[in-house]
């Protein structure tokens, strides 16, 4: 049985692992493209179609995003015990696999768009989620969402992935691993902002000081903000675009840029925030829109968090698997939206690999067996509530 998932949690078969995720990765799913993201959430639920003991929730997309799965088990009226959490969506545009990225394996590596971040990690959740339902091991409800827009920021499912932990005992985030498959309990915050300088128009040579030019504006707004990194401290703030001017003899009136904003702690957050609405130009002539926030809270290793990666290190433990984890990491997740709201949370419970984001994405498929058990071992032992 090679295309659905009842008994796949149980492969060893890595030859059947990989034809599965080959095709997976086949159906280019980026974040932009709805209509690829649906076809690459047909396939997941085509995965679950022989597991009655897992319920499949459609939600239809919205705001030109792709639907929203929710895949359900083990009993269902109580707390959730556990709340995995994926996506389906890509960085990579339709092409990359016939183009760039070709789905190949090269031993125990296989190409393709995606694969490493994060359709393995998916494939290794629902694998473990199938077969902890089919043996009838879940103590409490699961539920795994499959996202069709982290990598964009998740505008359309933050709200349900909160509302759903806010009612879990813990999140399992199946990102990619780290290097020797160690996990993430910390992640920064992240801001993006988006500044609109509108200056005066003016000839530039017969009427230049009539003019004040927004390019200008712009670049001593550029300064001012990006002095606000501290490295030591964990913040960064990177201006990534600039657009601006008409032609070359008019003094710009227009000149927009976007900042990318990285923080370590809510403390940060709050000063970069206050820093970015109140930026200002110089020229009092000139005047700045400034649009944006943080779409991601920072992620930091509470209490919590280290308490479910204790527990999580213990059942590796068990099972002969080795589970260091990795200090506060720059890119964010869902994991974000969970650790924020005390939820514990253990992120970085995907496959080993590497290339997120580059023509050189793989995921290393020895690490996929483990992955599998370790999973179904944290479905089958939640968190234990605190006494």
């Amino acid at each position: 049985m090679v295309n659905g998932l009842r008994h796949q949690g149980d492969l060893v078969d890595l030859s059947a692992i990989a034809d599965v995720l080959s095709r997976w990765a086949a159906c280019e799913s980026p974040s932009s493209d709805a209509q690829a993201v649906n076809r690459m959430m047909d396939l997941a639920v085509a995965a679950m179609s022989d597991v009655g003991e897992i319920s499949v929730d459609r939600i239809p997309g919205r705001d030109g995003i792709g639907d929203v799965v929710l895949l359900r088990a083990g009993p269902q009226h109580q707390r959730i015990g556990s709340l995995l959490i994926g996506h389906l969506d890509t960085v990579h545009p339709i092409g990359t696999a016939a183009g760039p990225l070709p789905i190949r394996r090269d031993e125990d590596r296989l190409y393709g768009p995606g694969l490493y971040d994060m359709k393995g990690g998916v494939f290794c959740a629902m694998a473990a989620l199938a077969r902890a339902a089919c043996d009838g091991t879940l103590t409490k409800p699961t539920v795994m969402l499959l996202s069709p827009d982290e990598e964009i920021g998740s505008p359309t499912t933050r709200a349900l992935i909160e509302q759903l932990a806010m009612n879990a005992d813990q999140a399992l985030v199946v990102e990619p691993a780290r290097s020797d498959g160690a996990v993430v309990t910390a992640r920064k915050g992240v801001a993006w902002y988006q500044f609109d300088v509108q200056g005066v128009p003016s000839h530039a040579g017969t009427h230049y000081a009539d003019g004040r030019s927004a390019i200008r504006g712009a670049c001593e707004l550029i300064l001012e903000i990006e002095g606000k990194t501290d490295e030591p401290g964990g913040t960064t703030v990177s201006v990534g675009k600039i657009i601006g001017g008409t032609a070359r003899n008019v003094v710009p009136s227009q000149c927009k840029f976007t900042a990318d904003v990285r923080v370590t702690n809510v403390a940060s957050a709050r000063i970069i925030e206050d820093a970015m609405q109140s930026a200002r130009p110089r020229d009092e002539r000139l005047r700045v829109t400034v649009t944006g926030g943080f779409n991601r809270p920072p992620y930091e290793k509470t209490v919590a968090n280290a308490r479910l990666l204790a527990h999580a290190q213990s059942v590796a433990g068990s099972l002969g698997i080795s589970l260091p984890d990795v200090p506060m990491v720059g890119g964010g997740s869902d994991g974000n939206f969970t650790s924020a709201l005390g939820v514990a949370t253990l992120d970085g419970l995907g496959v080993e690999g590497g290339g997120a984001h580059t023509f050189d994405e793989h995921c290393l498929l020895s690490s996929i067996p483990s992955r599998i058990g370790l999973l179904t071992e944290l479905l089958r032992t939640p968190l234990p509530t605190e006494v």
